[in-house]
């Protein structure tokens, strides 16, 4: 836990990737002991991995648990999941610093990549 004077997040993507479980809980993607036990699998990975202790790599297991409760879900497969995720970096890449991203700038991107 953070004290009073740390911010609970440390970067912009963690509150990001919190108030999306939030959402999608509020949706009725999954139950909040859905959402515990997926991350605490992913946690767990981590963790057999050894690198549950890295700095980013709590919230970053949130969004490994997003994805896996998504695909489970069936509203998104492994595939078109992967497509956003290399398009979300794309787009970030072919920014200029201080600017907003945008996603489908990504897709053009990748498109002419190809």
């Amino acid at each position: 836990m953070h004290g009073d004077e740390q911010p609970c997040f440390e970067a912009p993507w963690q509150a990001q990737a919190f108030a999306l479980a939030v959402h999608l809980n509020e949706r009725g993607m999954f139950t909040w002991s859905e959402w515990a036990e997926a991350l605490a699998a992913q946690r767990r990975r981590s963790g057999e991995a050894g690198i549950a202790d890295r700095p980013e790599q709590y919230y970053l297991d949130w969004l490994q648990a997003l994805e896996h409760l998504l695909i489970q879900r069936d509203p998104a497969t492994a595939d078109e999941l992967r497509a956003f995720r290399e398009a979300w970096v794309a787009a970030y890449e072919a920014t200029p610093h201080g600017h907003p991203v945008h996603l489908d700038k990504g897709f053009e991107v990748l498109a002419q990549s190809e």
